[in-house]
C-alpha cells in the first residue's frame, strides 16, 4: 500500500502516522470544511448557519464547535492553507535574493497554485472565499483580523532572513506590513476590476512589482 502524503511526512520526520482517532477527526473536519463551502456556494455566506453545515455532515451543532469556533473561521480555512504555504515557500527561496524579491517569487507562486488548483489547493474553494469577502463585511473583518495575526509571524520569518532583531528594528515590521497589505491591495483590485486586472496571480505580481521598484517612482508608460 502507497503511504498518504501525511503520513509519508510523517515516517520521513521519524514520528508515527496519525492513529486511527486523529484520523477520524480529520475526515470530520474536512467533511465540515466541504459542506460549508457547498452550502457558501449555494446560499451564500451570511445566510447559511451553522445547524445547517452541521446537519449536512450529520453531527450536531455541539461537534461543529468542536472543530470550529464560528462559520467565519470555518470559510477562512483556505486562507489559513494559504498562508502556511506562503511561509514554507518563503523558507525555500535562495538566501541571496533580496527580501522583497523572495516574497515576490513566494506570493506569486501560492496565488497561482490557488488559482490552478494545485499544491493541494481547491480553485473552487478559493474562487468562493473571494466572492464570499466581497458580499460579506462580516467576513472580510474576520479576514483582515487574520492577516494582521499572521502578519507577526510573518515579520519574525523576514527578521530571521535579513539577521535583524525585529524587538529593536521596525524594517521586518515595514517589509511584512508592506507585503501583507500588497497582496490585500491585489485581491482587491481582482475582485473589482477584474478585467484589467486579470487573475489574482497577475494583479500580486503587479502589486509586488510596485514594492520592489519602491513607492516614489510610478511605472515608465513611455515604453
Amino acid at each position: 500500500m502507497t503511504a498518504t502524503a501525511p503520513e509519508a511526512q510523517s515516517a520521513c520526520h521519524g514520528t508515527p502516522p496519525p492513529g486511527r482517532r486523529e484520523r477520524k477527526k480529520q475526515r470530520t473536519r474536512e467533511a465540515l470544511v466541504d459542506a460549508a463551502f457547498t452550502l457558501f456556494a449555494e446560499k451564500g455566506f451570511d445566510a447559511t448557519t451553522v445547524e445547517e453545515i452541521a446537519d449536512a455532515v450529520d453531527v450536531s451543532s455541539r461537534t461543529f464547535f468542536r472543530y470550529f469556533a464560528s462559520k467565519e473561521d470555518v470559510a477562512l480555512t483556505f486562507q489559513e492553507e494559504q498562508t502556511r504555504a506562503v511561509m514554507a515557500a518563503l523558507a525555500d527561496r535562495p538566501a541571496h535574493e533580496p527580501i522583497m524579491t523572495a516574497l515576490r517569487h513566494t506570493v506569486v507562486e501560492i496565488a497561482g497554485a490557488c488559482e490552478r488548483g494545485e499544491l493541494g489547493f481547491k480553485p473552487e474553494r478559493f474562487q468562493c472565499l473571494l466572492s464570499m469577502m466581497a458580499d460579506s463585511p462580516t467576513l472580510m473583518a474576520g479576514s483582515l483580523e487574520h492577516a494582521q495575526r499572521k502578519q507577526l509571524l510573518l515579520t519574525q520569518i523576514i527578521a530571521e532572513r535579513m539577521g535583524l532583531d525585529p524587538a529593536s528594528d521596525l524594517h521586518p515590521h515595514v517589509v511584512a506590513a508592506a507585503a501583507t497589505c500588497g497582496f490585500q491591495a491585489a485581491a482587491d483590485a481582482t475582485r473589482r476590476h477584474e478585467a484589467a486586472f486579470g487573475s489574482l496571480a497577475e494583479a500580486v505580481d503587479q502589486a509586488f512589482a510596485i514594492l520592489e521598484r519602491g513607492l516614489n517612482t510610478p511605472p515608465d508608460k513611455t515604453c
